[in-house]
């Protein structure tokens, strides 16, 4: 048999939608205690850094392959890389000393804004010395069709470590399999093919041995589809933040201490999800407001948020790929009244875990395997060229312990996700060590002033962060008791 993996429908989407001015790569910045990677001269020791991760490439093949096409159909498949360079994937750059966060992120920018070789392994890692505070960075992009955001963190859980040990093992013998031919892929390609109308079959005989599950379960599968593209027909609101983009990005980032989020949502009521979804909500409106929106102009506007959503069980953790559908999820903009805000989203995705809009993209996504792959591509297409959503909202939980990278302590890490055509803006969460890190992805011409909605983000989750010391605040005074009194109306002691 020839040796090759297909990619899945919705991986191959993640290649669809790439052009020359969106690129579909996952982005992020990670920022380390120098610690034993110092070299002697104040550097970092980039030979070690590639060695430990060398030993570490075993237990991810897929960054040992590349994209070749499936002649005729020209559907995407994965192949050993028999010109594998490890020193061309992990790259070493410096920021002149002492470089701060504000040159760290003007280099992730332009990082961003090159898109990755399709002729190589779909990643790179550029190692930043110069930082200064004794720090260095890791600037890491990994193309989508090869991860999600879960699939990301697990990754990051592959390369990094929960121990300080700075042990490097022996990197473990790798050669790369013949690709195929054109006409292996070919004769491979028909031999499927001819398999499929028997799994069609065997799936058909399932359901005539239980006809009334079957049907319901056709039926709901069939409700699902048409919500999901239902939610794609109807435009969103057009708003400074759907422009046509450019190649080029700025970065920016904040962070916030995730036991501040919680403390909102115990109070206020809702999840982390809700409270940041209320958050940018805030943001979004005062944002505008200071672009020259009118409180009338905010209030008619329809305006939504991607929200990925992730379809992964306990049994999919660990591997890469795709697994998530989305969410069109409205925004309470013109809401001024910060709780009110969040009972507002709360309400929004109480619907969206009523409706069937994530079953509805996993249909697509399995009808594409078994039908036209471009199916899912085509779909997608159509709901970003429709703006169904105004931006992407992307949050996703990581570990709450400290990561090491050969004895080097893992400070911060700032998620960076893709733009789509028009769609100039994605805001980014991953939750790491006890804080919550934001990470804005935004189009470089059309979002000059992108620090002003960091700056808003913020406002915004203090206002949150206000009525729930009120509501707390209140709360200890409603269940303190009375002192009693004595007879002659004082308070006893």
């Amino acid at each position: 048999m020839a040796n090759y993996e297909r990619l899945s429908s919705l991986d191959r989407t993640f290649l669809d939608l790439e052009y020359p001015e969106a690129h579909m790569h996952v982005a992020g910045v990670t920022v380390f205690d120098a610690g034993p990677l110092r070299t002697p001269d104040g550097g970092i020791d980039i030979e070690k850094i590639r060695k430990y991760i060398a030993s570490r490439l075993h237990l991810i093949p897929r960054y040992r392959q590349r994209i070749a096409r499936i002649p005729l159909e020209n559907h995407p498949v994965w192949v050993d890389d028999d010109r594998f360079n490890l020193e061309y994937h992990v790259r070493h750059t410096a920021l002149p000393r002492p470089g701060g966060d504000e040159q760290l992120k003007r280099l992730t920018g332009r990082i961003a804004s090159q898109q990755l070789d399709r002729g190589k392994p779909l990643w790179e890692l550029w190692i930043v010395e110069g930082l200064d505070g004794d720090r260095f960075a890791m600037i890491s992009k990994t193309h989508h069709c090869v991860i999600d955001g879960v699939s990301a963190v697990d990754l990051a859980t592959v390369l990094l470590s929960p121990s300080p040990d700075a042990t490097i093992p022996d990197a473990q013998p790798w050669e790369p399999q013949s690709a195929p031919s054109r006409g292996e892929l070919v004769m491979e390609e028909a031999r499927r093919r001819l398999a499929t109308p028997l799994e069609f079959g065997k799936a058909v005989l399932d359901a005539m041995r239980n006809p009334a599950g079957t049907a319901e379960s056709i039926g709901e599968q069939i409700s699902a589809v048409t919500e999901t593209l239902g939610a794609g027909l109807f435009p969103a609101s057009e708003s400074p933040f759907n422009q046509p983009i450019g190649p080029h990005r700025r970065f920016e980032w904040t962070a916030m201490e995730l036991a501040d989020v919680k403390r909102v949502k115990n109070a206020l009521g809702g999840t982390v999800n809700d409270v940041v979804l209320a958050t940018v909500a805030g943001a979004v409106g005062s944002f505008l407001s200071s672009r020259g929106f009118s409180p009338e102009k905010i209030a008619e506007l329809d305006f939504r948020a991607m929200v990925p959503v992730s379809l992964r069980g306990s049994s999919d953790r660990g591997t890469l790929g795709n697994r998530i559908a989305s969410w069109a999820a409205r925004l309470p903009i013109a809401e001024l009244d910060p709780r009110r805000r969040l009972q507002a989203v709360r309400a929004v995705t109480a619907d969206l875990k009523q409706s069937r809009q994530a079953m509805g993209a996993e249909v697509l996504a399995r009808v594409s395997e078994w039908t036209v792959p471009t199916l899912l591509s085509l779909a997608m297409r159509l709901a970003a060229r429709a703006r169904s959503f105004n931006l992407t909202v992307t949050n996703v939980p990581g570990p709450q312990i400290p990561l090491y990278m050969i004895g080097s302590r893992m400070l911060a890490a700032y998620p960076l996700g893709p733009l789509f055509l028009d769609q100039a803006l994605n805001i980014a969460l991953l939750s790491y060590d006890g804080r919550l890190h934001w990470g804005f992805n935004g189009d470089w011409d059309v979002l000059p002033d992108l620090r002003d909605l960091v700056t808003a983000i913020r406002a915004s989750f203090d206002e949150l962060l206000r009525v729930t010391e009120t509501a707390h605040s209140r709360t200890r005074t409603g269940n303190r008791q009375p002192r009693a009194k004595d007879p002659s109306g004082k308070h006893k002691r």
